[in-house]
């Protein structure tokens, strides 16, 4: 497909896109205070999830969890920098002024890189828990993550977490940091990686011997 061509079945999709994100964004504005939205930003801010993840070192069952985990979030921001660089689309002119780009490809918004972290950890998480009934470790974290009983990731968490994900990433939109486009897509993308991640990144026996 040639760059014209491409450019006239896209542009019709894209001018939807902005004009439905705009529509969003207006009609939200009023009633959403910013901070909320900016407090729901950092906490999935890569500089935040990042070292927060290194947490679930604090529970031995939880450890073979924590190398795929750590491992695909580097590859979604490994992922999300390349693909922003090849499609190089402009963030909304109504961008909050308040974002602080951390590299170059943040200036680009297709796809959102918050929007597929949220949805990797979400799905991460759910994977896991479908997988995972070991003894609770008796640790505080597990306690607090895990049913003592059962041994599996408690209900309440896994709601939990799918809800901040669903909102962290509609406030992408809200804040006027991405179109809709770029929301969906790394949702996406964010619960193809957890598959990935999971099947392909897992290296159980490691703890074997470490732990």
């Amino acid at each position: 497909m040639s760059p014209s061509t491409a450019a006239t079945f896209l542009g019709p999709i894209l001018a939807l896109d902005a004009a439905v994100s705009t529509a969003i964004h207006t009609a939200a504005k009023p009633f959403l205070p910013p901070f909320i939205l900016l407090l729901l930003e950092i906490s999935a801010d890569f500089r935040f999830s990042f070292p927060v993840s290194l947490s679930l070192l604090l529970s031995p069952p939880l450890r073979p969890f924590l190398v795929p985990f750590l491992l695909g979030l580097l590859l979604d921001l490994i992922f999300v920098g390349i693909v922003k660089l090849i499609f190089r689309r402009a963030r909304p002119a109504y961008n909050h002024p308040s974002m602080s780009a951390a590299v170059s490809a943040d200036h680009y918004s297709f796809p959102s890189g918050h929007a597929s972290r949220v949805f990797f950890v979400a799905a991460s998480v759910h994977f896991f828990a479908t997988e995972s009934a070991a003894p609770s470790g008796g640790s505080f974290l597990d306690g607090w993550v895990r049913d003592s009983g059962e041994g599996v990731v408690k209900g309440e968490v896994l709601v939990g977490v799918w809800i901040w994900a669903t909102v962290t990433a509609a406030s992408r939109i809200l804040l006027g940091r991405h179109y809709v486009l770029d929301v969906a897509a790394g949702a996406c993308l964010g619960v193809v990686e957890a598959l990935f991640a999971l099947r392909f990144l897992r290296f159980d026996q490691v703890f074997v011997v470490w732990w």
